[in-house]
């Protein structure tokens, strides 16, 4: 299962399991079984005198494996083999059972050991979803921390029927206590706080306790990542607060147009945003979400910005770097079949609909490459595109028209998503030319017409274009004395990450020019 070269670097991080564990396999004579068995074998024999390797599980699920410290009640486990994205996980889970510290701040250890009740989790997840690992490694570590947490990683391709019992058409997705408890990608400390009720208010009082910033950032992406590290080297009082550090980048698969990064992908891109910062000091307050910006009572005052719970920050300078996200298509459907058919991440997505019929809606770069990564999955794909003719590169098209499972349906307007209550099972759209409709039997709708700023939030508090942009001048400067911004949420063309990353710096460079020419206090 694994090359000599992959064997020598597991058994390095092997190395470092302190305490005795059994993995406990439940196993059938199936294909996988057996290869999950070579797989376990080769774990336990890379480390035998602290792993054990038992194969007489009893799980209804097989394959799977339970990872089981002796004498402790503690359950996790993995149903289908945890490979491709999801190898670090197994690595992680084998090491934090293993007695191996894990790198996560004290408090939240605490706050997980601290949860009451009975929590018993299933995710599933596929090999080819750059969001699930998040999720499972959260989970993995939480059932390791707590023993009334109790979690199953399922392999969604391994356990099919299931997969279609359930309804899951979208990864990763979690049930606690056999209730939908969340889909796509989720922190660990979202997760925890979804689960202590009293974590909102004390993290409301913690942050409303700090200081004055001189600059603070309002979002996490490429653009306020670059705006914390050059305020930062300035030598001033700088933090980052943000509903989801790495914004939009963490959904993106593929970098290749970063110069001097020759290829990478988003959730690696943005731990490497995220190091940068941190090697400053900037404190990153994560999943807060900002709904409203004082503005200063009087000039060169603080500008207080208000968080969703209760909490408030002030700072003498703010730069908003809120970012973007998918726009939605707005059609009868859309919302209720999300996660059930209506996807928004082909690469997360993709594996949950092999051998079924879907949709792509929008003809540009972003639609045309989630076609054809699709057709190599899906046994068909119908490309929807409002305008004319595509829109996407030419090379990207070219590709798309070589391809034997695809149709193209230009000048085409999507009018409803159907589906039966349950699930999606169809789209109509308008013949743009005729006037007729036309209904097309599915089984999936992947939505990909572009990004919408997210600053609905600011409306009637600074200036903001008729698309909803933040604008700014030349040196990111908005409306308001001492308020900036930078990224896709501005109107700044060409939504790029190395734009925003530009944009960010700059705003920083005028935020700090700002506080230069500011009266001493």
């Amino acid at each position: 299962m694994l090359d000599d070269t992959l064997k020598t670097q597991l058994g390095a991080y092997l190395e470092r399991v302190q305490q005795p564990f059994e993995i406990i396999a439940s196993l059938d004579d199936s294909e996988n079984s057996r290869d999950m068995l070579s797989l376990l074998q080769t774990i336990q024999g890379l480390r035998s005198d602290k792993i054990t390797l038992k194969t007489d599980g009893t799980d209804a699920r097989k394959p799977s494996f339970s990872l089981q410290r002796p004498g402790t009640p503690n359950s996790l486990r993995f149903a289908g083999l945890p490979l491709g994205h999801e190898f670090t996980s197994l690595v992680l889970a084998l090491l934090w059972t293993g007695g191996h510290p894990p790198k996560v701040e004290a408090d939240v250890t605490d706050q997980i050991k601290a949860l009451d009740g009975d929590f018993n989790f299933e995710v599933y997840m596929s090999l080819s979803c750059h969001n699930c690992p998040d999720v499972v490694q959260a989970l993995s570590l939480m059932a390791v921390l707590n023993p009334k947490v109790k979690t199953v990683v399922i392999e969604g391709g391994a356990f099919q029927e299931e997969v279609n019992q359930r309804q899951v058409m979208a990864v990763p997705m979690v049930f606690l206590n056999g209730q939908m408890f969340g889909s796509g990608r989720m922190l660990l400390e979202e997760i925890v706080a979804k689960l202590d009720q009293g974590a909102a208010q004390r993290e409301a009082a913690k942050l409303s306790g700090q200081a004055p910033y001189d600059v603070l950032i309002v979002g996490g992406g490429p653009a306020g990542a670059a705006a914390a590290v050059y305020a930062a080297r300035k030598g001033i009082r700088t933090g980052i607060v943000a509903e989801r550090f790495g914004g939009q980048v963490n959904d993106t698969l593929a970098i290749e147009n970063y110069v001097s990064v020759l290829e990478t992908d988003g959730p690696k891109f943005a731990a490497a945003l995220e190091a940068h910062v941190r090697a400053y000091d900037v404190p990153i307050m994560n999943l807060q979400r900002v709904d409203q910006l004082l503005p200063a009572a009087e000039p060169n005052g603080l500008i207080d910005i208000k968080l969703a719970n209760g909490g408030h920050l002030k700072s003498k300078t703010v730069i908003l770097s809120t970012g973007a996200r998918w726009r939605n298509v707005n059609v009868p459907g859309e919302e209720q079949y999300k996660t059930k058919g209506v996807a928004y991440c082909p690469h997360c997505d993709g594996p949950l609909f092999k051998g079924k019929h879907v949709a792509v809606i929008g003809g540009g770069n972003s639609g045309v490459e989630a076609a054809i990564d699709l057709a190599g999955v899906v046994a068909h794909v119908t490309l929807i595109e409002f305008d004319t003719k595509l829109r996407a590169d030419a090379v990207l098209v070219n590709k798309l028209n070589s391809l034997p499972n695809v149709t193209i349906l230009v000048n085409a307007q999507t009018t409803e998503i159907t589906g039966d209550g349950q699930k999606v099972n169809g789209l109509t759209y308008k013949d743009r030319a005729t006037e007729a409709s036309h209904h097309i039997e599915l089984e999936g709708v992947f939505v990909q017409i572009g990004l919408v700023p997210n600053t609905e939030w600011l409306k009637g508090t600074l200036e903001l274009s008729r698309h909803g942009e933040i604008v700014v001048d030349a040196r990111g400067q908005t409306s308001l004395p001492g308020v900036f911004a930078a990224g896709d949420a501005t109107t700044v063309p060409f939504k790029q990450i190395i734009i925003a990353t530009g944009d960010g710096a700059k705003a920083a460079l005028g935020a700090f020019d700002h506080l230069m020419r500011m009266p001493a206090a």
